[in-house]
């Protein structure tokens, strides 16, 4: 079976967790463990998001005046091949020796007059305070929403449109390679006025661009790996309720927050919708048995 798995920011880095370098390996440690147990008898392809790695980049680049900050764009070139490097290590230390690993710098096509640039939601970085995110709003001009009792800076989220590299993975996923690619939602780019391919100063939503990787691969299943077990409905009231079976256009007709559940909603409808096969929306520590059918909130396209 041919799986790709998309890995929230939560498997690299614990809400709250310092960004050290030590926590994301320790975490993307237990990730790969996960990963791993799947691994037997599968192709596998696995995205993950980069959020608060780009953020803190970007953080830092903000406070180093002598130059002009790096774009997202290339911050997210770095984070990409930063966690892919630790990702493909902690999984190779886990898979049989001889298992070939591959992380590919992906970049993604988007529109540069999509929507999303007058209305950025895509959260990175760090939990700030008010008055921390009141100052850096007046310093670097950012933007910023409010993230459970803080606030994180957003920024725009295009669509994904095209993988520009996505006949390299194809060939490697095809020769047995576990590959890595995608990072972050994969490197934001379009082609300006005068045809030439240029990065673009946004983050493209991970889930989304995984769904699209999952689709133009033909995969078997979509994994959402999150820090929750699937998708409630009535979440945060005395009612709520976990789905564990449920059709896109059911799901669809729901509202989730487009800073959270949304955008993995989005996704799993989006594959499971154009390709007839299965997304699964689930709790990393329950790879395993998402892969098995007996874990997570699983969508797939109505019958009949």
């Amino acid at each position: 079976m041919r799986i790709v798995i998309a890995l929230g920011g939560n498997a690299i880095l614990r809400r709250g967790q310092p960004m050290t370098a030590e926590n994301q390996r320790d975490n993307i440690r237990v990730a790969a463990a996960a990963i791993a147990a799947v691994a037997p008898g599968n192709q596998l392809v696995i995205a993950h998001g980069n959020g608060p790695q780009v953020g803190l980049l970007a953080l830092q680049a903000a406070a180093y005046h002598d130059v002009a900050p790096y774009p997202l764009d290339v911050l997210g070139a770095q984070t990409e091949a930063m966690i892919g490097y630790v990702i493909e290590q902690e999984l190779g230390n886990l898979l049989p020796a001889g298992q070939s690993l591959a992380t590919l710098l992906t970049m993604i096509e988007v529109d540069r007059h999509d929507a999303a640039f007058a209305h950025p939601t895509k959260p990175i970085g760090p939990v700030y305070d008010r008055d921390a995110s009141d100052r850096l709003r007046a310093e670097s001009g950012w933007a910023f929403a409010p993230d459970g009792d803080g606030f994180r800076r957003v920024v725009a989220s295009p669509k994904p449109r095209r993988i520009f590299e996505i006949e390299p993975i194809r060939t490697l996923v095809e020769s047995g390679t576990v590959v890595i690619c995608a990072g972050g939602g994969g490197i934001p780019t379009a082609y300006d006025e005068a045809g030439r391919l240029c990065g673009v100063e946004a983050v493209i939503d991970k889930d989304l661009a995984s769904a699209l990787l999952a689709e133009q691969l033909q995969a078997d299943l979509l994994v959402i790996a999150t820090d929750v077990d699937g998708v409630y409905s009535g979440w945060g009231t005395p009612e709520q309720e976990r789905l564990s079976h449920i059709t896109v256009e059911e799901l669809g007709a729901m509202h989730f927050a487009a800073g959270s559940m949304g955008p993995k909603v989005e996704a799993a409808c989006g594959f499971a919708g154009n390709t007839g096969n299965t997304a699964v929306i689930g709790a990393l520590r329950d790879i395993d048995r998402i892969v098995a059918g007996e874990a997570g909130t699983a969508v797939a396209k109505a019958t009949g």
